[in-house]
């Protein structure tokens, strides 16, 4: 048992290394900056798994030369993702991150990485190549101050974007044995993440029969009207109190214009913030009948991502709230939002999950996409502060 001086030391030191969190961050905000602008410029669109594996080397070098570690390189059905470990042993903190984007290869061309002095902008720069960033830097922040890195991991994957498909497992396995799982996305304002939808996406498919528009139209069944006449009762399927949206939202159809279409889709995206909604919707859409005569409905797809409930955020947002104090860096509140993260997996697995610790800024997946520059230091100290806390 540690004595009441080796914990009264303890205490001591875990002042001292908070004290200098903050200092330490944003001496290295230019750092982070130019560290940012190296991952930006290597596009990352989720679908190029070629393009995936050049960003994942890019990011592996870079973490390398900012801890002195060379990431695990993993590659699960052609998608390149990156593990780091401190230690032999499974961590017991995770910071998860993902380096795929939405934007095509040619984005950065039209739409180059800049800084106007109070943000930073480029494909990718707040969903969540910032994120990344940030997580290399606050653990280098602890490496230098001499802290023991022993159970930190930093999770790195590629295909997030497309719904974690193959990174899923892993990221779970890496998560097994956490007692805190800190995921970077970014967040629109000084808030953290404390819970978020379940996600569930579906294809509904309208099947008709082909006919000559002109000669014989009478003989058709058009998919296109049935998928028409579907529409309305797949948005019916949402819940406004409960919080529950179904967006039908890409529509496709028809093969030429002198033909009834025989065939009519539409992507749908279910929102839900409990398992039960979640239930219900799958249920329900699967049972829809088309209106149409001769029409026939098939339904593919399903729920992607359970919902990050609110407790399994409490205790590491009340962490949160009290490094923040000790730093100074203002008051930090907590959000309930639609979208979903990797934080839904872990979450739903039971590992502790906090949520939203990159960067703040906005414009994910839209031209206007931005992360604010006089935001990341602070919240990489906060970052460090966490880490901190979890693996004493």
């Amino acid at each position: 048992m540690p004595s009441a001086a080796q914990n009264s030391a303890a205490r001591n030191s875990a002042a001292h290394t908070i004290e200098n969190l903050l200092p330490s961050a944003e001496e290295r905000l230019e750092q982070m900056i130019a560290d940012i602008q190296r991952l930006v410029e290597v596009e990352t669109p989720s679908e190029d798994r070629a393009a995936v594996a050049a960003g994942a080397a890019e990011t592996a070098a870079l973490a390398a030369d900012r801890l002195g570690t060379m990431p695990e390189r993993v590659v699960v059905e052609g998608a390149t993702h990156l593990r780091l470990r401190f230690g032999p042993d499974k961590p017991k903190v995770v910071l998860v991150n993902h380096q795929d984007t939405v934007w095509p290869i040619g984005t950065l061309a039209r739409k180059p990485f800049s800084r106007d002095g109070e943000a930073l902008r480029g494909p990718g720069v707040f969903d969540m190549l910032t994120g990344v960033v940030m997580s290399l830097h606050a653990a280098a922040i602890l490496q230098a101050a001499g802290h023991d890195l022993t159970g930190l991991g930093i999770l790195i994957t590629g295909d997030e974007e497309l719904g974690s498909q193959t990174s899923r497992e892993l990221l779970l396995e890496e998560t097994a044995e956490a007692n805190a799982a800190f995921v970077m996305e970014g967040a629109l304002d000084t808030s953290l993440k404390i819970a978020r939808k379940g996600t569930s996406m579906y294809t509904v498919a309208a099947h008709g029969v082909a006919a000559h528009a002109g000669l014989e139209p009478e003989k058709g069944v058009n998919a296109g009207i049935a998928l028409g006449l579907l529409l309305p009762q797949i948005e019916a399927l949402g819940d406004s109190k409960l919080g529950t949206t179904v967006t039908p939202t890409v529509l496709a159809g028809g093969v030429t214009d002198n033909t009834v279409p025989d065939y009519a889709t539409v992507e749908v995206d279910a929102r839900a913030t409990t398992v039960a909604e979640q239930d219900r919707v799958d249920r329900e859409i699967r049972e829809l009948t088309s209106p149409r005569q001769g029409a026939r409905v098939e339904v593919v797809g399903g729920i992607n991502r359970p919902p990050m409930e609110r407790s399994a955020a409490e205790g590491l947002f009340a962490q949160a709230q009290q490094v923040a104090a000790e730093l100074g860096i203002g008051e930090i509140t907590g959000a309930e939002v639609g979208g979903a993260s990797d934080g839904n997996f872990t979450a739903a697995a039971g590992v502790p999950t906090l949520d939203g610790l990159g960067a703040t800024g906005g414009g994910a997946h839209a031209e206007h996409e931005h992360a604010l520059v006089k935001n990341i230091a602070p919240r990489t100290a906060l970052l460090a502060g966490l880490i901190a806390g979890n693996l004493d």
